[in-house]
This record gives structure tokens, C-alpha cells and sequence, in this order.
């Protein structure tokens, strides 16, 4: 099989030795993502709603300039850095998988890079449907 690094420009570019994301076969791995702005390099804010938020787009980023999108998730690890706050993350991460949501861990973590309050990786199938097919739900057709 061929790896596939991703890029792109909608998503916090790496700052280290690793890629955004990984596409092997049909399947796709995201880097861990923070709640941070692309190209701002600062998170959207100091909240762990809206860093979840930003940091579930910037996931969405790296799914979409794979070939996939968050309907095609099939694994979900998400780093807290405060345990206590997993019900307002979880608040937020809903609004993303509302239907059939994917296989999740979650766990807490003495510390995130940049200071973040969550940290969010998936692994998501390719899309296979084909370009308007009306009979796939999906966003990345």
C-alpha cells in the first residue's frame, strides 16, 4: 500500500516532525489537532468548548483534503487536559456526531502542547461514494 501524507491549509500546519494526516489504503489518520486558529497559530479561545470546536474542524480540514469527512469516522480519540470538563467537550463533540457517532476513548493528560485545554485524532474510512451521488450522506462526495 501507498501512504499518502495530507496537507492542507484549512488545518493548523504541523510544527514538528509529523504530518496532519496520513492516508493508507481506505483509511485516513489524523494528527492530534488543538483548538487552533490556522494561520493564526493561536487557539480560537480559552475555553474547552470552543477549543473542542475549533479543534473538531481542523479535524474535519484534514479529513476533507483526504478524501473523507466526519461521517466516514470510524475511531476518535479525544486528550483532556482537565477530566472535569469532559461533559462541556462532549456537549460540543455531539454537535459533530450527532447520528451514529464513532468508537471513542478519552482520557486525561497531564499536559497538551501550546498549553490547549483538548486534543482531538480520528481514523475515518475514504469515501467512496461518487461525485453527486444523492444517495450518500456524506460531505465529502
Amino acid at each position: 500500500m501507498n501512504k499518502e501524507i495530507i496537507a492542507t491549509d484549512q488545518a493548523p500546519a504541523a510544527v514538528g516532525p509529523y504530518s496532519q494526516g496520513v492516508r493508507l489504503g481506505d483509511f485516513v489518520f489524523t494528527a492530534g489537532q488543538l483548538g487552533i486558529i490556522p494561520g493564526a497559530k493561536e487557539f480560537v479561545g480559552p475555553d474547552v468548548e470552543a477549543q473542542t470546536r475549533r479543534a473538531l474542524e481542523n479535524v474535519q480540514a484534514v479529513l476533507e483534503a483526504a478524501g473523507s469527512c466526519l461521517e466516514h469516522v470510524v475511531k476518535v480519540t479525544v486528550f483532556l487536559q482537565d477530566m472535569d470538563e469532559f461533559s462541556r467537550m462532549n456537549g460540543v463533540y455531539a454537535e459533530f456526531f450527532p447520528e451514529n457517532p464513532p468508537a471513542r476513548s478519552a482520557v486525561e493528560v497531564a499536559a497538551l502542547p501550546l498549553g490547549g485545554r483538548v486534543e482531538i485524532e480520528a481514523i475515518a474510512e475514504v469515501c467512496d461514494c461518487a461525485p453527486g451521488d444523492e444517495a450518500c450522506a456524506c460531505q465529502c462526495s
